[in-house]
């Protein structure tokens, strides 16, 4: 087992690899779309079970609306019909979910889904999911400053106070990011919040992920020596 002491506080995940999965078994993307969600709860669990406080989820990017209109709209039918019904599960293990992204570009129903299950699970203390959808970073960075430029009495641009204005800004840096099937890349992800994370890079597809997969990422995080841009004598 890692070590409780020395998890990362926030964990990223890039879920790559739905597609190929089922590729590579004869099936249509979206069964691997499914067995990719199944994949996100069996992992959830497993970290909210190891102790980590927070989980960045890669699930839907702004770069992702260029897909074959049937796959988008596969995608949007997962999340509808599955934000709400997992609430058992966010009870169960008292997880609160947030929402990172451009909320307004998101189909009506979607958006109320995600704004009905955080109010729901606003009050749960345990591991808090923040869901990426309809996410990139760099949208992220132009719509914080123009939060932070219309705002009135601006504070001085900072590295400080830019973070306020950041799709959670109650979230702390990503300490370990992990992607999988074999992509080395940031693919837009948390660009600001990733500064000085560490990297984790699987070959195995999403689907296939299991809890033994995160001991591994979690314990090869705690072999590294986070320096932050100093030097350990």
């Amino acid at each position: 087992m890692p070590d409780p002491a020395a998890l990362p506080l926030h964990l990223g995940i890039i879920m790559d690899g739905n597609g190929r999965w089922a590729q590579h078994r004869g099936l249509g993307r979206s069964e691997g779309h499914k067995e990719g969600l199944k994949a996100a709860k069996r992992i959830t669990k497993a970290a909210s079970d190891t102790g980590i406080r927070f989980l960045s989820l890669y699930v839907f990017s702004t770069e992702n609306w260029k897909r074959a209109e049937q796959e988008v709209s596969f995608l949007m039918f997962l999340l509808k019909n599955h934000l709400l019904k997992e609430w058992d599960f966010y009870r169960e293990n008292r997880i609160r979910v947030v929402h990172s992204g451009d909320l307004p570009g998101l189909p009506p129903e979607v958006q109320a889904d995600l704004k009905q299950v955080q109010a729901d699970t606003a009050v749960f203390d345990g591991l808090t999911v923040n869901l990426a959808i309809n996410y990139g970073g760099q949208d992220e960075i132009l719509r914080a400053f123009r939060k932070w430029q219309n705002s009135p009495n601006s504070p001085p641009l900072d590295v400080e106070n830019f973070h306020r204005y950041l799709d959670q800004p109650d979230l702390p840096p990503v300490d370990l990011l992990i992607r999988t099937a074999g992509e080395i890349r940031l693919s837009n992800f948390l660009l600001w919040e990733s500064a000085y994370a560490e990297f984790y890079f699987s070959g195995k597809y999403w689907p296939d992920w299991t809890d033994e997969d995160l001991r591994l990422a979690l314990r090869e995080y705690q072999k590294r020596q986070r320096k932050f841009g100093g030097i350990h004598e």
